[in-house]
């Protein structure tokens, strides 16, 4: 059931009358919420639900006996446990299959073949989001951020909270569990906002992603040998705002329908490809998973405390971890390991030369070119299915063979308006949701009703799940 489909959009409704028409008492409500996330999971597949249960209990355990624990060793004992219980449930699903594929790999030269189905087609969905969101509760619980008087119901609902459970955005306890126990409101201003920025979700999702994947991303990535070079890179630009815009119009559409149950989810893009420079591209790029591992790795590792040697080997070992965070696969790791290079070196650049107290528009416009062309290229090997596939990828972009005639007028049009609607002031998305608040209700059911037709129109591709459905 994913939440751009006809079958999301009814089953919200439903739950969001079951909702509020129970809100005013604590156990009904959230027993419809827990009731509707369970539902919603099991629409994607049952079984995971057994082993994620299994997991809350363990953490659940972990997070009362530190509330109760009188030793600061013990306490230290439990959180480890939840943290080591938490990671072994990620590894056991996901990084397997990095195991399997190079111990295959090795031993293929030698003329061994072994016959193993791939661990990752086990994989629960969303169990990367689970896992991080399930570890930054009990290490705020330890470190006194978090309070642990939350029951078990709370704690399963905090984690399986049907608008973020598949892709995120990582919320921590503060943003979400420690308000499942007061009264929710929801004003018709706040409604509307919602309804908002859910159909921004649904436009960004349906007419710009789905449309550049499936009108050029797609069959140019599926065989790079023929098309023309120029057409390659056209892809690969492609490609970089298909992902930013497939990712952050589910987060839209995430952060929508939170709010139209009384929950602020936290931002999780700023408008990454204005970075001027890498660093600034990850403080403005998945901003949930960035601040997760800043808080979670980043700073326990030494952070910026440490001598400048550690300091790099701290950027790099966050960013290799973090690219396999993305997958069971080599490619996340040499795309994590080239980000934590030019992240170094973007490091080394400051300590050097230091930070331009008014850089100029050219200064400007070449450290935003450059970042782009680092992450441009970068997504090759984030999209490409293997590192073979990327070297093709890499070889035809620079061959220099002509032509872009396989580019169609739509795509173009999509590349337009991505370009545009990423660099248009913030101003102009608040003034837009204020002005659809401020139209009578049967103006905005029209204007809802034309933008759903509109979207059919555009959008003549078959629905195309997220891409960070995988993760």
């Amino acid at each position: 059931m994913l939440s751009h489909s006809v079958q999301y959009l009814v089953f919200v409704i439903a739950v969001f009358a079951l909702y509020w028409a129970a809100h005013r008492h604590y156990a009904p409500r959230i027993g419809v919420l827990l009731v509707g996330s369970l539902y919603f999971y099991a629409a994607f597949t049952p079984f995971p639900i057994l082993i994620f249960l299994v997991g809350v209990t363990v953490d659940h355990l972990c997070v009362k006996g530190m509330a109760r624990a009188q030793s600061q060793g013990v306490r230290k004992a439990l959180v480890t446990v939840s943290v080591v219980s938490n990671l072994s449930l990620l590894a056991g699903f996901k990084y397997l299959e990095l195991l399997r594929q190079t111990a295959l790999s090795l031993l293929a030269p030698w003329g061994i073949e072994v016959r193993a189905e791939p661990f990752n087609l086990l994989m629960p969905v969303g169990l990367s989001f689970f896992v991080f969101q399930a570890i930054s509760y009990t290490v705020d619980v330890y470190r006194g951020k978090a309070s642990a008087e939350h029951s078990f119901i709370e704690h399963l609902l905090y984690l399986l909270f049907f608008p973020r459970v598949v892709s995120g955005p990582i919320v921590r306890a503060s943003e979400l569990m420690a308000h499942f126990r007061e009264t929710p409101s929801l004003t018709p201003e706040a409604g509307g906002h919602a309804l908002f920025r859910i159909a921004v979700g649904l436009v960004k999702k349906l007419v710009i992603a789905d449309v550049l994947g499936a009108g050029l991303v797609d069959p140019v990535f599926a065989a790079p040998e023929k098309y023309a070079s120029a057409e390659c890179i056209v892809a690969a630009v492609a490609y970089t705002f298909e992902l930013y815009y497939d990712f952050s119009g589910y987060s839209d559409i995430a952060i929508g329908v939170a709010a139209l149950f009384g929950f602020k989810f936290p931002e999780n893009f700023n408008r990454p490809y204005l970075a001027k420079n890498i660093g600034e591209f990850w403080n403005r790029w998945h901003l949930s998973l960035s601040t997760w591992l800043r808080d979670y790795l980043y700073r326990p590792l030494g952070g910026n405390r440490v001598s400048r040697p550690r300091v790099l080997f701290n950027l790099m070992t966050v960013m290799v971890l973090g690219g396999l965070w993305h997958g069971a696969d080599w490619r996340f790791a040499v795309w994590g390991a080239v980000h934590g290079v030019a992240l170094c070196v973007s490091r080394c650049w400051e300590w050097t030369v230091g930070k331009p107290q008014s850089p100029g528009i050219p200064r400007v416009a070449l450290g935003m070119l450059t970042t782009f062309t680092i992450v441009v290229l970068t997504r090759v090997v984030f999209r490409a299915p293997d590192m073979t596939h990327a070297g093709e990828f890499y070889e035809r972009m620079m061959a220099g063979v002509p032509g872009i005639a396989n580019v169609s007028p739509l795509v173009w049009g999509m590349l337009t308006a991505a370009v545009f609607f990423h660099a248009v002031p913030m101003k102009l998305y608040t003034v837009s949701s204020d002005l659809f608040v401020r139209m009578p209700v049967p103006v905005r059911a029209a204007v809802l009703v034309l933008l759903g037709l509109g979207i059919r129109h555009l959008s003549a591709v078959e629905t195309r799940p997220y891409v960070y459905l995988q993760f």
